[in-house]
């Protein structure tokens, strides 16, 4: 090797300046060549995930799916369209990245806008994790981890449908790469992309404050760990000081806005947490008087095993998640053991997805059902998925750390190693396939009855002239809506509290139609002022309160218009 060149072999790895070497046993920043290849290999997997889904009406088994397309719907569709329609307890982000796509009927009918952003998310998402991992593992193992990541079932339904999962998935994946290439840069010395890199992780944390409530953890971690590393590193010139400033403001002003929003529209700036939509609210609602707690409730032991279990059967087919989870324990052992390396300290921050939930199991009123567990049932175990990240990666670094060990004296079963974990990612896909993957599966026990219910109502309002007022509580069964293709300003509805609330007080004189479900205030309202409505039908199903369908005596003849 001649002088010339020994200064660069030397260099620090630098996606943007490393060439792809080929060398097997190279862990290193990963190129342009390597990522393009994966990412499009992630746009076949979504597309063949689409198909499956669409071909069998999976994309809007899920109310919350249903609702997040409703929700954004209504900021540009809806009497009183605005930012006011994004709603107090659901973070705005998902349904922003909707709105171009939902004002198209046809797709906020089947659920295609929903899919749209979710399945770009996935393939970023894919993309961002290999570039995780190849700062981790050698290319081999890099691609074994990935391969099981992007082929978890139900990752991929979740990828077509309105559910907040792949975007916020996305986001904390990029969130811990950006964050390990900064801590990198630091330690090395390198400042000319420090600033940027800086903002940039800053509108990641700013992204997911506004998607899921767990981005607040994220953010605040990621904060801590990059102030902490700049306040040790004695390499920084005083001119980062600026960027950092603005860095803590972006991630700072997430919370705030968001504090702030629920203060001037709700009078609450806790209203996501203690208002009539949020968990603590619902729980108690779906709770039958006098009926204990669920199991969790005030007890860590056993929200640790709800959510793990969850986590494990959400990652892994049948029993193999005991092992997944094992294998993960030791590759978070083994890099404890091995140093706080930069890139080591920004991956284990995947593990937060664990106390959060734990936490919320435990004191914020969000009960995990599987039916591997007593009640046996199905609530809310698409959260397990946020620790297929932490899963993924730690389990691949223990089997790249079984492979060194085995390397000497089994030379021969090292070299299977990764050809065979390769295999067996595929083998869980299509395992957990054949068997229906538990978020799927959730989706369909819980639409068994909430899908035919809004059917017949939706038949119902296709029978109504067009362009009639209808008064209806959009909140829980909006999807009968979006089935009869009902536009949402055409409804007097919640969204808009005030003509809402005139409403109430006069069912007869402010709409033609009025559909009342029971229990819910148009219900109420019917049931104290029931002058002026004609029962026209009632609808029933199985494990649904009953609909009743009213036409007004009094509404003007003047304003309806003409029949369909």
């Amino acid at each position: 090797m001649s002088k010339r060149s020994r200064p660069e072999t030397l260099r620090a790895p630098n996606v943007r300046e490393t060439p792809f070497s080929g060398d097997p046993n190279e862990v290193r920043a990963v190129t342009r060549q390597e990522i393009v290849p994966v990412a499009m290999i992630s746009v076949l997997f979504a597309l063949l995930a689409l198909l499956v889904c669409y071909s069998r009406g999976y994309m809007l088994l899920y109310g919350d799916a249903v609702a997040h397309l409703g929700t954004a719907r209504r900021i540009l569709d809806s009497r009183n369209p605005g930012w006011s329609q994004l709603g107090g307890v659901w973070l705005p982000l998902p349904h922003l990245l909707m709105v171009p796509f939902v004002q198209k009927l046809a797709w906020w009918q089947d659920g295609l806008a929903g899919a749209w952003p979710s399945l770009l998310c996935y393939i970023l998402g894919v993309a961002g994790f290999y570039r995780l991992v190849r700062r981790m593992l050698v290319p081999r193992w890099a691609l074994a981890a990935t391969a099981f990541y992007a082929l978890n079932p139900n990752l991929l339904y979740l990828a077509t449908t309105a559910m907040t999962e792949p975007l916020f998935l996305t986001l904390v994946v990029w969130l811990i790469v950006l964050t390990l290439e900064c801590i990198d840069d630091i330690g090395n010395g390198t400042t000319e992309q420090l600033g940027r890199q800086l903002v940039l992780i800053g509108v990641v944390i700013f992204a997911a404050v506004f998607t899921r409530y767990d981005g607040w953890i994220f953010g605040a971690a990621v904060w801590c760990m990059l102030a902490w590393t700049m306040l040790r590193s004695r390499k920084l010139p005083k001119k980062i000081a600026p960027a950092f400033v603005v860095f803590t403001i972006i991630t700072v002003a997430g919370p705030v806005l968001w504090l702030a929003y629920n203060q001037h529209f709700f009078h609450d700036p806790l209203d996501f947490m203690r208002g009539p939509y949020s968990a603590v609210a619902i729980e108690r609602k779906t709770t039958p008087p006098g009926a204990p707690h669920y199991r969790g409730w005030h007890n860590l032991g056993w929200a640790l095993i709800f959510y793990t279990r969850c986590a494990q059967v959400d990652a892994a087919a049948w029993e193999t998640g005991f092992a997944l989870l094992l294998a993960a324990l030791a590759g978070l052992w083994m890099t404890i053991r091995g140093g706080f390396a930069g890139v080591h300290r920004a991956a284990i921050l995947l593990w937060l997805p664990l106390p959060f939930y734990l936490y919320s199991v435990s004191y914020g009123s969000v009960p995990i059902f599987i039916p591997q567990l007593y009640p046996h049932s199905f609530y809310n175990a698409r959260y397990g998925m946020e620790m297929l990240p932490a899963f993924t990666v730690f389990a691949f670094v223990a089997l790249a750390g079984l492979e060194r060990a085995l390397a000497a004296k089994q030379p021969a079963v090292a070299r299977l190693l990764p050809v065979t974990a390769l295999v067996l990612a595929f083998v869980n896909c299509f395992v957990m396939m054949y068997f229906t993957p538990l978020v799927l599966k959730e989706g369909i026990v819980n639409a068994s009855t909430r899908i035919p219910f809004e059917s017949a109502i939706a038949r119902q309002l296709e029978s109504f002239p067009m362009g009639v007022p209808i008064l209806m509580y959009n909140s829980d069964h909006i999807g009968a809506l979006q089935r009869a293709g009902i536009p949402l300003h055409q409804t007097i509805s919640e969204g808009d509290r005030d003509s809402f609330d005139r409403a109430l007080s006069d069912p007869a004189d402010t709409a033609l139609y009025v559909v009342a479900i029971a229990g819910d205030p148009v219900a109420q309202a019917v049931a104290a002022h029931p002058d002026g409505l004609t029962e026209l039908s009632v609808l029933c199903t199985t494990g649904q309160p009953c609909a009743r369908i009213y036409k007004s005596d009094r509404y003007g003849v003047a304003h309806v218009p003409k029949q369909r």
